[in-house]
């Protein structure tokens, strides 16, 4: 992991009546042999599969297979990753 990467669990309702009395947290799991490059952001509930490389200042909003790029935000595929056999 690079520097300054957030990984955030933590959520809340959008209804202001129960975001005032209710928080939650979702699971963020990351795969084997991943890079997660500096200032990136990881949200709530998001999967990275194995393989996957997280360009520096992205904002991972939902989850990704294995062998991709991604970055941007929000963060989408920039390109597959080739494995050798």
């Amino acid at each position: 992991m690079g520097p300054q990467v957030g990984i955030y669990t933590a959520g809340h309702p959008l209804d202001l009546t129960l975001r005032k009395s209710v928080e939650f947290a979702k699971p963020i799991t990351i795969g084997d042999e991943c890079w997660i490059g500096g200032h990136a952001t990881i949200n709530p509930g998001v999967t990275l599969g194995n393989n996957v490389v997280v360009a520096s200042g992205s904002v991972v909003t939902k989850s990704f297979g294995d062998n991709v790029v991604i970055g941007g935000n929000p963060a989408k595929i920039l390109r597959q990753l080739e494995v050798e056999a």
